[in-house]
């Protein structure tokens, strides 16, 4: 498979700066996402997340008109709203309202996690008791609420009901894969923080693949981290942001970007600088040719439709260099 025949994409969590307010980031993921849209990419996604200090999209909707105003051509959407964290029909009426404003641009990516701890939970209200052990029937309701209207049907999302805004399953594990695979939806795997069960998911929801009014065969995107930069040693500098996120986030602390360093050793002790490789198992780290040598590897691995590349950088014009010689590896140019 050549890298021009995948599909690819950006997933943003408007990641604020330490030393900058949402409202940069905001301004920063508006202008990678025009960059984007500019260089060919598929979509641009936002995942929902909550009471993480630093990032900065709990409102996904919100986040995704916003983002789909200030573009063209390219496809915005979640990747991906948390189901179990609200009512079907409420996700179904705003997706629907940014397909009325947005024809044919708005993509609905659904998870079963919460995107929170436990307290933030029963701030959002959601039934604990219930977990997600309901999560296939909120997913056959959201896709009634987006599909045609029923006769006699009484409650319909409105907007929402007939736009058959497209639904891709996304997660982190088997089970998610097995649902994508029975319902015939697009299947979106979270390797860019959850790697280590990637090549059996895929296979798993290829082998159980069911066709459907959605999909006649099976759709399989993965998350990838990337940072990409003139130079191998530039690249691995600029990946020492996203590697103090992860660090932070095992150590319970702020999220907020921080600059890059010179080294990490001296930062993390031994057992968290393993649990971040692993993290960032597959990740793409290098300069443009190190990148087109491990996407194309990549590829072959895995067989994926689409790259959805994820990647954490303090400086807004590394973000957009990072976009671009990435861009240029999967269409083949210079």
């Amino acid at each position: 498979m050549s890298l021009s025949d995948i599909a690819y994409s950006v997933l943003d969590l408007a990641h604020a700066r330490i030393d900058a307010s949402y409202g940069d980031a905001y301004a920063g993921m508006v202008a990678s996402a025009r960059h984007a849209d500019a260089l060919g990419y598929q979509r641009y996604w936002m995942a929902e997340h909550h009471s993480m200090d630093g990032i900065g999209s709990s409102a996904t909707s919100v986040l995704i008109g916003h983002i789909a105003g200030a573009t063209e051509r390219i496809r915005v959407g979640a990747g991906g709203i948390m189901l179990p964290n609200h009512a079907p029909i409420m996700v179904a009426e705003h997706f629907g309202t940014l397909h009325e404003l947005y024809p044919g641009r708005i993509d609905l990516g659904v998870g079963r996690a919460p995107g929170s701890d436990g307290a933030t939970m029963r701030a959002l209200r959601r039934d604990m008791k219930s977990g997600v052990d309901d999560f296939p029937e909120q997913l056959a309701e959201l896709q009634y609420f987006l599909g045609d209207a029923c006769s006699g049907q009484n409650v319909m999302a409105v907007p929402g009901q007939g736009s058959h805004v497209p639904v891709w399953l996304l997660g982190s594990s088997l089970y998610s894969a097995q649902l994508a695979a029975q319902r015939g939806l697009p299947f979106a795997f979270a390797s860019h923080f959850a790697p280590r069960l990637m090549l059996e998911a895929l296979h798993v929801y290829r082998a159980g693949f069911q066709p459907s009014e959605v999909l006649d065969k099976p759709y399989a995107a993965i998350g990838v981290p990337v940072a990409a930069a003139q130079t191998d040693e530039q690249a691995e500098h600029l990946f020492t942001t996203a590697q103090q996120s992860i660090l932070a986030l095992l150590r319970g602390e702020h999220l907020r970007l921080r600059p890059p360093v010179k080294s990490m050793e001296g930062l993390w002790n031994p057992v968290e600088a393993q649990h971040i490789r692993d993290f960032h198992q597959i990740a793409v780290v290098g300069s443009p040719s190190t990148v087109k040598r491990k996407l194309t590897q990549l590829a072959k691995d895995t067989g994926a439709d689409e790259f959805i590349f994820a990647g954490s950088f303090f400086e807004p014009q590394d973000r957009l260099t990072s976009l671009q010689i990435v861009a240029e590896q999967m269409r083949g140019s210079v």
